[in-house]
């Protein structure tokens, strides 16, 4: 191979593996930042904690939503005190005010950053999209603990206040609900006629 070839042959190879490297980057954080709690990103458990201290802490709950997201979105309480362990339970509010179903997907993280490791959500409405029909307003859950080793944790045990907070956006309607959507337009479109 003459110097051309082998200069083109290396150029290939550093743009393949750049490729590969930039596609497993996305996964490799993710896991990364569940596992350590990195950037706010919460645990998920099956069960509540099998401790609760005597401690309390205050979870803060906080919403927004993209640019462009046409529901109005809300925490139905801003915050609650519960002992460090116990199982907590809160809302959120969602409402479609458009003509048309729209369906969403909530981001979310905590903060302080310290947190995320021992903030776990047992079940939340984040874990799934949701699908709000035209004029529908629904509650939604999230059950959570602060896991008990926050309190022997080097940056952790300083935390006395915790933000939830959830970003929702719009996503594509599911198949199911395309369809449906579809068939709403085509009958309120007879009706008028």
């Amino acid at each position: 191979m003459d110097a051309p070839q082998k200069t083109a042959a290396g150029l290939v190879g550093v743009v393949v593996l750049m490729g590969a490297l930039a596609w497993a980057s996305v996964p490799f954080y993710d896991w990364f930042c569940r596992v350590t709690g990195f950037g706010g990103v919460t645990g998920v458990a099956t069960v509540g904690s099998d401790e609760i201290l005597d401690q309390t802490i205050t979870v803060r709950f906080d919403a927004s939503k993209t640019r462009g997201m046409p529901w109005e979105f809300k925490p139905v309480q801003r915050e609650m005190t519960l002992r460090i362990g116990e199982t907590g339970l809160a809302f959120y509010e969602a409402y479609n005010p458009t003509d048309r179903t729209v369906a969403g997907q909530a981001s979310y993280n905590v903060t302080p950053y310290a947190a995320g490791g021992f903030f776990d959500k047992i079940d939340c409405f984040c874990f799934t999209e949701q699908v709000l029909a035209p004029g529908e307003r629904v509650q939604m859950p999230v059950s959570f603990f602060v896991d008990p080793e926050i309190v022997d944790d080097r940056s952790g045990k300083y935390v006395h206040t915790i933000t939830l907070s959830y970003t929702f956006y719009e996503i594509d309607l599911p198949e199911g609900y395309a369809a449906l959507d579809t068939d709403l337009e085509t009958a309120a479109g007879s009706n008028l006629n």
